[in-house]
């Protein structure tokens, strides 16, 4: 089943602000692991360090473990966090960030509202159930956001940064590399976290890799890439198909006997071109 999620910014009564809260449990259907080691949190939050001179974005940050941190660095700084219970929370502990709390679903947001149009750097120990959907809306808003640190899956880490040739190469790992180089920084084992996950974790920090453009129709792209890997142990001709037809003549190309993790994101931008250029002629 997959995990519920709230689809508007949610509100309270402003008297829910003042109540004080002692804890917030972590709640399954919005995948939260609270972390708990303060070390881990700190060297988290000094990713951000990369970009000194923009604001920061916090996802989820719970009972901020992380925004403590952060605060220290006196940087325009803002949080958004869906959870009723962690709102007036961090209203609570944290007064000092005021109206800079945003209760809301970053999924649903528009991020150029966030600071005035401004780019900033994204951050968070982000909930494993939708951590995918943050990148690929960071990838969307990417002239926003010229770096993205935090914490996710170890495995969601490993495909962003996997090469072309290795099992974790995918999906993931392409469209991410398109626009931004990928660091794996470091792992976090599971017990430092509330609930420990039954999976360890991993911090990675992405930078902008400086492409305005890729120079293909990047809807195809993203179609060619996405049709392809759905049969990944299989030659590309066989995904190709889906978008060619079985019978086009392009597919005789040497390069169809490849499978889809052989391809650099380059190969696919020159494939997209090359498709592009073979089904106009059709």
């Amino acid at each position: 089943m997959q995990p519920q999620r709230y689809n508007k910014f949610i509100i309270h009564p402003p008297t829910l602000r003042f109540f004080f809260v002692k804890s917030v449990k972590p709640k399954k259907f919005l995948g939260q692991h609270f972390l708990t080691d303060l070390g881990v949190a700190q060297r988290i939050a000094d990713t951000v360090d990369a970009f000194p001179d923009i604001p920061v974005l916090e996802v989820g940050p719970g009972m901020g473990v992380l925004t403590q941190f952060i605060l220290r660095k006196n940087r325009p700084f803002k949080v958004v966090e869906i959870d009723f219970e962690s709102v007036p929370y961090l209203h609570e502990h944290f007064p000092q960030l005021g109206d800079n709390v945003i209760e809301g679903d970053f999924l649903q947001m528009d991020l150029r509202e966030v600071f005035d149009g401004a780019p900033f750097v994204l951050t968070g120990n982000y909930p494993y159930n939708i951590s995918s959907q943050i990148f690929f809306k960071m990838v969307e808003n990417r002239d926003l956001i010229p770096c993205c640190t935090g914490m996710i899956q170890k495995e969601v880490a490993e495909r962003m940064a996997a090469q072309p040739g290795s099992k974790a190469y995918g999906v993931l790992s392409v469209l991410i590399q398109a626009w931004y180089d990928v660091e794996y920084l470091f792992t976090v084992h599971e017990n430092v976290f509330n609930p420990p996950p039954k999976v360890k974790s991993a911090v990675i920090r992405l930078t902008r890799n400086g492409k305005d453009a890729l120079g293909c129709d990047e809807a195809l792209f993203r179609r060619i890439v996405k049709t392809v890997f759905t049969m990944r142990r299989k030659m590309m001709r066989n995904g190709m198909k889906q978008i060619l037809g079985k019978d086009h003549p392009m597919l005789a190309d040497p390069i169809f006997t490849k499978r889809p993790e052989q391809l650099s994101v380059q190969d696919y931008v020159e494939l997209t071109n090359r498709v592009s250029a073979a089904t106009s002629l059709l």
